[in-house]
């Protein structure tokens, strides 16, 4: 029981700071896809880097446990991926921000997201038996995590990711600067 509340708790939070960003609001999801407003991206990678950084430190400290990392499929993640990303670009809207715009009492985000979600897993239900088997059998690496995969300290692969991340940043506020200054 504790568990459910502790992640309501932070599912509340991560919704409130999702609006605070400004991140619930249609044009910024849209714009990620038109390159002309990167603060999703930002926003994902850095919450990517924190969680990383937490996760380990926890299990550094023996609170937590990866026991159960599901199979990793890359097939399959690249097909759900361009599937989950074109509906994204199409709709505006990410199950996430979906669910704070729902959450702030936005119609316009309840009723679209909804069906959204109902049609999807009613597709995914329906076409299980079919497609998975065949996306499972094509480049399983097994229950790995990247650093176990990679043979590498999780805390080097953490600190490359932050270093990317930063990269990504400077790059595309560095390009942010030069389309303002053609304008």
């Amino acid at each position: 029981m504790a568990n459910y509340v502790i992640a309501l708790i932070l599912g509340i939070g991560f919704g409130f700071a999702l609006n605070k960003a400004g991140l619930t609001k249609y044009h910024k999801i849209v714009n990620v896809f038109r390159f002309t407003d990167m603060a999703v991206l930002k926003f994902m990678m850095t919450a990517l880097v924190v969680s990383m950084t937490g996760l380990y430190i926890l299990r550094g400290l023996g609170l937590v446990s990866f026991p159960n990392v599901p199979a990793t499929y890359i097939v399959g993640n690249i097909v759900g991926g361009l599937i989950f990303g074109v509906g994204m670009a199409l709709s505006g809207y990410c199950p996430g921000t979906c669910v704070a715009g729902s959450g702030e009492g936005k119609l316009d985000y309840l009723i679209p997201g909804l069906l959204g979600f109902l049609v999807g897993a009613g597709i995914y239900g329906l076409t299980y038996q079919q497609v998975y088997p065949a996306i499972s059998a094509i480049a399983n690496v097994g229950n790995v995590v990247i650093p176990d995969l990679w043979n590498l300290s999780p805390y080097l692969t953490i600190l490359l990711f932050a270093l990317m991340s930063g990269l990504l940043f400077y790059l595309i506020d560095r390009a942010h600067l030069q389309r303002k200054e053609r304008a």
